[in-house]
């Protein structure tokens, strides 16, 4: 996954060139979407089940690339095709930092988990 939103695209230049100290609000979230969004427009959340977006923690950065750092569970998914992720933070009204496909889409049934092993989420800015 190697696409940041325009407000992280902003964010990281604003930073990068001493303008702010910027940082997301809260812990990073993983979404799962079954309809990709783009840099300027989320795609369309998982609804149902008992899906809720999951903590993303993340392993070092080296070679300008990280991944998550341990097994990431949605449980008790709803009937549904999972197509990409998207990152967002936890601020009140929620900003979305990053997006992608998964490599291949996933189709879940009622009460399926979808599981990301640690490493799997990959995301590079090299």
């Amino acid at each position: 996954m190697a696409n940041l939103t325009l407000t992280a695209s902003n964010q990281a230049l604003a930073w990068l060139f001493g303008l702010t100290a910027t940082a997301p609000d809260g812990d990073l979230t993983i979404a799962l979407v079954t309809a990709n969004g783009t840099a300027s427009a989320p795609g369309t959340e998982v609804a149902g089940g008992t899906y809720e977006r999951q903590t993303l923690t993340v392993a070092a950065p080296t070679g300008g690339a990280t991944s998550n750092a341990a097994e990431i569970v949605f449980a008790g998914m709803p009937a549904c095709t999972v197509v990409g992720v998207e990152v967002w933070d936890s601020a009140g009204t929620p900003v979305r930092f990053w997006f992608g496909p998964t490599d291949d889409p996933r189709t879940v049934t009622a009460g399926d988990d979808v599981r990301f092993a640690a490493g799997e989420l990959d995301f590079t800015l090299a």
